[in-house]
């Protein structure tokens, strides 16, 4: 059974309940009304009909048609002899027939009168021949000071029918009220329990894979509202999981696909220094060692692969700790200077490539001095390696805003646009035959990236106006950095 089938019976009976609480209160008290009046009437009735017996007046249907219109009376005396019964109608009416006897004669009264009491008031039965049933009526009794009982009756035939006919009404009335508030109610329900229709909606929407879609309502100030927020919340958050877990797996394939190529890539550049050393080695067995020439250029050749392979190695290692967050001996230092040692050791080194510099004020950064030459000293040596001889290097430092902003700018002949989004991945050569003629081992780079996401900036590459390639870095200033160092 549906919650909306389920609400309605509840409220119907409820409101069924209610209803028939309401008529039979109601009818009892319509009847409790009618029978006092009734009751109040035979009161009215005893007083001239006792003075009469009491004054020893006899009883004529004349009399008592004055005295107790539409009243039926009899009198029992102390020795069991009743007068009566006698029907007594309105001045002026026929005759009615004597409905009374039975009731009069099967009522047996204690002894003492009527238990103590001045008067008793009783609704008794008496068959009635024309409409072949019983009929009611309201009987009073009351002992009179000379032993005689009183009885006094009146029909309850017009309380009967009021009654009836507001049983009839009750019923017609109840009836309508319960098929029109089970319409309003099942409207109501619809109504209300619209918004759950439209979380069932959503559900199955999500369930099907619109992770986006939200359950509407959410600004209402009802129940529902409330439930909807929370479940957007909640919907919020699965999307935001799912998102993760879709990053989380393309960033574990990526990871995945560069430890691949990372492997492939440092086999192949400890495979060339190690066959040359075993090259030399070879040579040194098949006789180099007893010709001085020939032993003094084996020497020379294992000397140079062993430092090539003592670069790659300590640039690996370096880039593992760098991956690890290693601590490093960070202290304030002035970032124009380090571009001022490194600038004048580039041109001692290689005066073919010209090189400007330019500083200015508040350079200062907190940083490893050495990681932070080596960056520097990594992006020149990377203007040597991809430009020609005569290619000028513009390279400054600057106060922008809460960063210090290092800008080495080269004229030579840029780089692709294909490959600009590689150039900071390890291994990553714009060659693929990987010709040591064309580049290094392809982790400068790399570290220059690495060694400034360690010191908290950030690098970026962008075409130089004219032809080239301009590396932009920003680490923060020192006394922001030196604040958190405190605090650590």
């Amino acid at each position: 059974m549906s919650l909306r089938l389920r609400l309605l019976l509840t409220m119907v009976v409820v409101v069924l309940l209610a209803l028939i609480a309401a008529d039979v209160a109601t009818h009892r008290a319509l009847h409790s009304f009618l029978v006092n009046r009734v009751d109040a009437s035979l009161e009215a009735a005893h007083v001239p009909l006792e003075q009469a017996v009491e004054n020893g007046k006899s009883f004529s249907r004349d009399s008592l048609a004055v005295l107790a219109p539409g009243t039926h009376v009899a009198l029992r005396h102390p020795d069991g002899t009743t007068d009566g019964p006698i029907v007594v109608g309105h001045p002026g009416e026929d005759e009615g027939e004597p409905l009374l006897p039975a009731s009069v004669g099967g009522l047996t009264m204690p002894r003492g009168g009527i238990g103590g009491e001045p008067r008793r008031f009783l609704t008794v039965s008496a068959r009635d021949s024309d409409q072949d049933g019983d009929e009611h009526f309201r009987l009073r009794i009351a002992q009179l000071r000379g032993g005689d009982i009183l009885f006094l009756a009146q029909s309850l035939d017009r309380v009967d029918e009021t009654t009836t006919r507001l049983l009839q009404i009750e019923l017609f009335v109840t009836g309508s009220a319960l098929i029109i508030a089970s319409a309003l109610m099942w409207a109501a329900i619809r109504r209300g329990l619209r918004p759950l229709r439209d979380v069932e909606r959503t559900a199955q929407l999500i369930t099907a894979g619109d992770l986006e879609h939200r359950v509407p309502g959410a600004d209402r100030p009802t129940e529902v509202g409330h439930v909807a927020v929370a479940l957007n919340s909640m919907l919020g958050r699965i999307e935001d999981a799912f998102h993760e877990r879709d990053a989380t797996e393309q960033e574990l394939r990526m990871t995945q696909l560069r430890l691949r190529r990372f492997v492939a890539d440092a086999s192949h550049e400890l495979r060339s220094p190690v066959a040359a050393v075993s090259a030399y080695a070879e040579l040194f067995e098949r006789g180099a060692k007893d010709r001085p020439e020939d032993l003094a250029k084996v020497i020379r050749g294992i000397r140079s692969e062993s430092a090539r392979m003592g670069r790659l190695v300590d640039e690996l290692l370096l880039l593992a700790r760098l991956d690890e967050d290693a601590p490093a001996a960070k202290v304030a230092l002035d970032l124009g200077e380090l571009v001022d040692d490194a600038v004048h050791a580039a041109t001692a080194v290689a005066p073919e490539w010209p090189i400007t510099a330019s500083g200015g004020v508040d350079t200062a950064v907190i940083g490893d001095a050495v990681r932070l030459r080596q960056v520097i000293d990594n992006l020149l040596l990377n203007v040597r390696t991809h430009t020609p001889a005569g290619t000028r290097t513009d390279v400054s430092v600057t106060h922008e805003g809460g960063s210090v902003v290092l800008r080495v700018v080269d004229h030579g002949p840029g780089i692709d646009a294909q490959h600009r989004a590689a150039v900071f991945e390890r291994f990553f050569r714009a060659d693929t035959s990987r010709s040591r003629a064309s580049g290094g081992t392809g982790l400068g780079l790399a570290i220059v990236a690495a060694i400034v996401h360690n010191h908290g900036g950030q690098i970026d590459l962008s075409d130089t106006a004219g032809g080239g390639a301009t590396f932009t870095i920003a680490l923060p200033m020192a006394r922001v950095e030196a604040d958190r160092a405190l605090v650590h």
